[in-house]
This record gives structure tokens, sequence and C-alpha cells, in this order.
């Protein structure tokens, strides 16, 4: 299966450039990330990474689980690791699902849902890339 082989070099890509890392999803893709908002398409996904890359650095993901879900579409299942950047960094771990999609003769990440040990971390990192909630349900 190539999807697999296509999603590692993500890790290292996150940090050299965000738009190669872009260039791994569809033109329609969801990412939904945690503590934020969903975001679809290519170009939302290029600035989501571009901060995300700005404070993050030395990943790792380890795929579980390859599900082919018939013969254009894939689901894998894994875990990550990164380090924050700064005077005191932090690992950050994880794990993620994604669908990839066949597009020609290529294999795009479709959809990209991920979570954290650690909710925290995680939050804090997120909050800069989060929209005001606009109201209360008081």
């Amino acid at each position: 299966m190539g999807a697999c082989a296509i999603y590692r070099p993500f890790a290292s890509s996150l940090s050299v450039d965000a738009a190669a890392v872009a260039a791994l999803y569809t033109e329609d893709a969801v990412i939904l990330p945690p503590g934020g908002e969903m975001m679809k398409g290519r170009r939302a996904i290029q600035v989501f990474w571009k901060g995300a890359a700005e404070q993050l650095g030395d990943g790792k993901l380890t795929t579980v689980d390859v599900k082919p879900l018939g013969s254009e579409a894939v689901r894998e299942i894994g875990t990550f690791t990164f380090r924050t950047k700064g005077a005191q960094p932090q690992e950050i771990t994880g794990k993620y699902v994604v669908v990839w999609e066949k597009v020609g003769s290529d294999w795009k990440l479709a959809t990209d849902i991920w979570n954290t040990n650690k909710q925290a971390v995680a939050y804090s990192l997120l909050s800069s890339h989060r929209k005001p909630s606009g109201g209360s349900c008081a």
C-alpha cells in the first residue's frame, strides 16, 4: 500500500515546508485538530500546518493499522510524537486516524483527525488557531 510510505515523511517535512505537507492532501480534504475548528481545503490546511510548524518539531508517525476501504480508499490508524519548540521543550504524544483516497495514480489524505494524550498541551498549542465561540449555552 503506497499511502503509508507517503505519510511517513509528513512528520519531518512539517518543520521544513507546510506547502509540501499540504500537497499530501486532496483539494477538498478536511482536518479535525484537537481543540480547534474543522478546516477544509488544501489552502486552509497549509495555513494550519505552517502555524503548527512554528511550534512543533522532531515529529515521528507510527502506523498501527491499515484497512482498505475498497480499491479507492484506505483507513490508517497510528500514533505520533512531536517536541515543542522553545526554552522548555515538551514531548507531545497522541494518536490519529486518516482516510486516504486514490487521486489518479497518487494517494492523498482526504480526512485527518488526531488528538493528544495530554489535553492541556494540545489546547495551549492550538489556541492561536481557534475561532471565538460567539456565545454561550446558558
